[in-house]
């Protein structure tokens, strides 16, 4: 007996399906929910997805803003049960899969075109 459908119909269990199509290039706004003590509140992070990796359970996504001048990036498993929601601000055209040369950039060359859906 093999061990892969096991593990594929207890991912399954885990699986959401609130969350939206992503891809690079996307502006989203990731709700939070953050712990802190015995208090809990929602936090936002908006910036533009720059990677997107895993399959399944393991899907996760980089996002990537400007704060008070410096490079922010962190990384959200697309499953995890402390994401609230996602919402996809705006698409933008783009080539790659993955966005790293935004590092690089600054001000108004680090802006993409808007996609039209």
């Amino acid at each position: 007996m093999s061990v892969a459908p096991l593990i594929r119909a207890v991912e399954e269990a885990h699986l959401r399906t609130d969350i939206p199509t992503i891809e690079s290039g996307d502006t989203v706004r990731v709700h939070l929910k953050v712990v802190e003590g015995a208090r809990e509140r929602i936090q936002i992070f908006e910036g533009i997805v720059i990677r997107l990796h895993g399959v399944g359970t393991n899907r996760a996504f980089t996002v990537r803003r400007i704060a008070h001048s410096i490079g922010v990036e962190r990384k959200f498993l697309a499953h995890s049960p402390r994401i609230e929601k996602v919402e996809v601000v705006r698409h933008a055209v783009v080539r790659r899969k993955n966005l790293y040369y935004m590092r690089g950039l600054r001000g108004k060359a680090a802006r993409l075109k808007e996609r039209r859906v």
